[in-house]
Formats: C-alpha cells, sequence, structure tokens
C-alpha cells in the first residue's frame, strides 16, 4: 500500500487577501476552485506550477473573526531558486516574521498568520 500527499490545508478569513499574498510573495495560481451551491464555503487549491502537491484555501462564509492558531508549530516549507531576490522581495511586503542566518532561512507571515519557511534551492 502506497500513500502520495496531495495537498494542505490552511483555513483563511479573507479569500481575496490570501489569494493575492500567495500570489505576489510565492508565485502560486489558482488550480481549481470548489464553492458550496448555499455559500457557505469556498475552496481554492493553489499551485506552483512545478509540481503535483496543492496548497488547499478554505473559506467559510460563518467565520466571523480571524483564526486563532495559537501556540501552533505547523509550517509549510518552500524552496527557491534565487533566495537573496526572494527575501529582498519579502521584505519589501513586510512579511518576514523570522529569520534564522545561522542555518540560512527566513519565515514569512501570511495574511491569517501562518508561517511559510524560505529556503534556497539545495
Amino acid at each position: 500500500m502506497k500513500f502520495k500527499m496531495i495537498h494542505n490545508n490552511l483555513n483563511v478569513f479573507d479569500l481575496d487577501k490570501s489569494l493575492a499574498f500567495y500570489r505576489e510573495a510565492l508565485g502560486l495560481t489558482e488550480a481549481r476552485r470548489i464553492t458550496a451551491p448555499d455559500g457557505s464555503f469556498i475552496i481554492v487549491y493553489l499551485s506552483d506550477n512545478a509540481g503535483s502537491h496543492l496548497l488547499e484555501l478554505t473559506w467559510l462564509k460563518d467565520m466571523d473573526r480571524p483564526y486563532e492558531l495559537g501556540d501552533n508549530e505547523f509550517h509549510l516549507a518552500f524552496a527557491t531558486d534565487d533566495f537573496k531576490a526572494a527575501q529582498e522581495k519579502h521584505r519589501q511586503m513586510n512579511c518576514i516574521c523570522f529569520e534564522n542566518e545561522a542555518m540560512g532561512i527566513y519565515f514569512i507571515n501570511d495574511p491569517d498568520g501562518y508561517w511559510l519557511e524560505i529556503l534556497p534551492e539545495k
């Protein structure tokens, strides 16, 4: 029996803001979308156009406040072919939340406060 990872889900408070962030910060584009017939939720799958793994953003109509992430240590990691340019772009976007120069990585925050690790391609 084999398993293949296909996507990770993040619940988002403001779908349009999140879509704009992921497009600008990481170049992710919408691969497909599911909208509930009653409008209660929208699911958008984002792709890096390089692999098959997707990022699923879920927006829930009845959510009336930003999500509380608590002490969650969860994060997604993204490798980049131009680490210095990516870091400068994220500095300009003012979304870098933590840098670990000794490890050669940094993290950015999305609009909901999720941490995204940025590291150089190996």
